[in-house]
């Protein structure tokens, strides 16, 4: 491999009906830091790369050059108005490798480039599903549902990857990711096999990212960029597949709406089915909405089926596995502060935890905290809010 082979960080854009989804511009966003730091530190001028798809959506490509991007490749065709997953996987597996369009990127010669350096996509429903297949076409790895980002030269010693022989592997990027616990953080590595004996480069380095946790900046209209337009070459028996109704299902919560969170955790687990009562009598006197910490989503817990179906779905996960919530009030029943679910309440305006353990992380993070258990607590809380309300009638 030479550093020439591989060039640049590509970040696949969502959008529907002509309006970008959010997370999009928080990708672009962290790729253009990613990117000022990597040409500073590498001397170098590698670029943001944005691709576009769609139909009549030439004109984003000003908002994107605005809020980071180096180059745009727009492919504005009426085929692909709605996503399909065969025709967009084939379609940005030719963009990020051909090499016309790698010359027109910089200008310059691009020799023996073979594809990109890096790739974000989107981890939502259609980001997850388009990342997997457009990585098993460029033959390379995938992390999913990444937060953190940094571009490092790492020494390395492994056993398969070096044969056993200390290297440095430059430009790397650690793609992180909280585990299952949510207190510990996984860091996911995409490298070239060094072995002789079974040599092979990974590239792009690849992830999917959580919508919501990196910040879109303000768009600054004196950035300059470039629009290359793409002319797509279809297979035609994969236009064979047609869309010919489409409803957007909305999420069942809408915590939007709401001025009052209160979520629980695994804390109800001593109690399950009383506390959840519990809860939903809390949530009814504040007139809030109810949410649930991400592990409850995997049913850890035996419960009767009724509010197994309402409450332990993911349209109630709150984190960064989740969703992302601002209310003015947010009360954390049991929830131990992980840091994905800490990422999904960070922006509430007052935050109120009930935990029996002094000691747990969403301590640090809550405007006030109750030592407690939560069947000691919650009757009492409710008892109060219901007193103060005949005050407030009388």
């Amino acid at each position: 491999m030479t550093d020439g082979d591989y060039r640049h960080l590509y970040v696949v854009m969502e959008q529907e009906e002509g309006k970008l989804v959010p997370v999009s511009l928080e990708m672009l966003c962290e790729a253009r830091r990613l990117m000022d730091d990597f040409n500073i530190k590498y001397s170098s001028k590698e670029k943001v790369v944005a691709l576009l798809l769609g139909d009549g959506v030439k004109e984003i490509s000003k908002d994107l050059i605005e809020h980071g991007a180096d180059v745009v490749v727009l492919v504005d065709n009426p085929e692909l108005r709605y996503v399909r997953n065969t025709i967009y996987t084939k379609l940005i597996a030719q963009i990020v490798t051909d090499q016309d369009v790698a010359a027109k990127i910089e200008s310059v010669d691009v020799g023996n480039f073979k594809k990109p350096r890096y790739m974000f996509f989107a981890a939502d429903s259609v980001g997850r599903h388009l990342s997997s297949t457009v990585m098993a076409e460029l033959d390379s790895g995938l992390a999913s549902d990444i937060n953190k980002l940094v571009i490092e030269d790492l020494p390395l010693t492994h056993q398969i990857k070096t044969a056993g022989k200390p290297l440095i592997y430059e430009k790397t990027l650690e793609m992180y990711r909280p585990d299952f616990s949510g207190f510990l953080w996984t860091t996911i590595l995409c490298l070239d096999n060094r072995n002789p004996t079974i040599e092979r480069d990974y590239h792009p380095q690849a992830c999917s990212i959580i919508p919501g946790v990196f910040e879109t900046k303000e768009a600054d209209s004196s950035r300059n960029g470039k629009v290359i337009e793409y002319s797509p070459r279809f297979d035609q028996k994969d236009l064979l597949v047609k869309i010919l109704d489409r409803k957007i299902i909305k999420s069942e919560v809408d915590f939007d709406a709401c001025k009052t969170i209160v979520s629980f955790g695994r804390g109800i687990k001593e109690s399950p089915e009383e506390n959840v009562k519990l809860i939903e009598q809390l949530a009814s006197e504040l007139d809030a909405e109810i949410g649930i910490s991400l592990p409850l989503s995997k049913k850890p817990i035996s419960i009767n089926q009724t509010i197994d179906s309402k409450y332990f779905i993911p349209d109630r996960v709150i984190g960064s596995s989740g969703r992302k919530v601002s209310p003015k009030l947010y009360i954390a029943v049991g929830i131990s502060g992980a840091i994905q679910h800490l990422a999904g309440m960070k922006d509430s305006e007052f935050v109120l935890a009930i935990n029996p353990d002094e000691n747990s992380p969403i301590k640090d993070e809550c405007d006030m905290f109750i030592k407690g258990k939560m069947e000691d607590v919650l009757p009492l809380l409710i008892e109060s809010l219901k007193t103060q309300k005949k005050v407030v009638q009388a």
